[in-house]
């Protein structure tokens, strides 16, 4: 029996072989595309599989037994709990530090900062779960620093993930905290800053600094391995750089 069940692993990891699949925060969604094809360059045969989500649920699946290989994380919370727990194989490393803005598809008079979102033009804020998603967490955050919490809160309209955040800013809310990244997708080059967003003072939130792990499912595979050097390569950096990330 135990050699059926060894040679079945062997054979599903033949079949496997040349394929990755990534667990990643959704904020990275919009840089994605380019760092794929960035890799793609250098290792033509692998073929990187995606699935997108806020980081918590992603988590949660990782915790459930996905088949996940890498997580990328919106913050260092969840791959250091993924470590502590032994689901990891290596310390998370920061690879990108994110950054909050404020979208409309309407104008808006952004000099008023936070306190924009009490004027009575504002009837709906799109805001990520703050218990899964990380850019939740920060927008909560600068909402309450920012002394317009309690005065907003019954205008949020939640979101599972911040891409699907985007979405609910531009067909269901009148405002969003969405990710910064999210303003270089091609589709959202028609929308100006300073009219239609603007950078959410830093000062107001914690930096979110963006986790990197190896999880288990990766012991023994190089392709792994290669696309988490890549992330963290200075050519990886340029890219995240172009989507608004600071990196070091």
């Amino acid at each position: 029996m135990k050699k059926i069940i060894l040679a079945l692993i062997v054979s599903i990891s033949s079949l496997l072989a040349g394929e990755i699949n990534l667990a990643v925060a959704a904020n990275v969604s919009y840089a994605m595309d380019e760092l794929k094809a960035e890799f793609a360059k250098m290792h033509p045969s692998t073929k990187v599989e995606v699935t997108l989500g806020s980081s918590g649920k992603l988590t949660a699946q990782i915790n459930n037994g996905a088949p996940f290989g890498l997580f990328m994380s919106a913050n260092m919370k969840y791959p250091q709990a993924l470590y502590k727990e032994g689901m990891a194989t290596t310390k998370p490393i920061v690879y990108a530090q994110g950054a909050l803005a404020y979208f409309s598809t309407k104008k808006q008079d952004f000099s008023q900062g936070i306190k924009l979102l009490e004027s009575k033009d504002i009837q709906k804020i799109a805001v990520a779960n703050p218990k899964t998603a990380p850019y939740g967490k920060a927008a909560m955050e600068a909402m309450k620093n920012g002394s317009v919490f309690d005065s907003v809160k019954d205008k949020f309209v939640y979101a599972e993930s911040i891409s699907q955040t985007v979405a609910y800013s531009i067909s269901a809310a009148d405002i969003g905290f969405i990710a910064k990244s999210s303003l270089y997708s091609p589709k959202m080059a028609r929308y100006k800053e300073g009219v239609n967003f603007k950078d959410v003072d830093a000062d107001l939130y914690t930096p979110i600094k963006q986790g990197i792990v190896l999880l288990k499912f990766a012991n023994g595979n190089k392709e792994y391995r290669e696309f988490y050097d890549f992330i963290l390569s200075a050519k990886a950096k340029e890219i995240f750089k172009k989507y608004g990330y600071l990196v070091q």
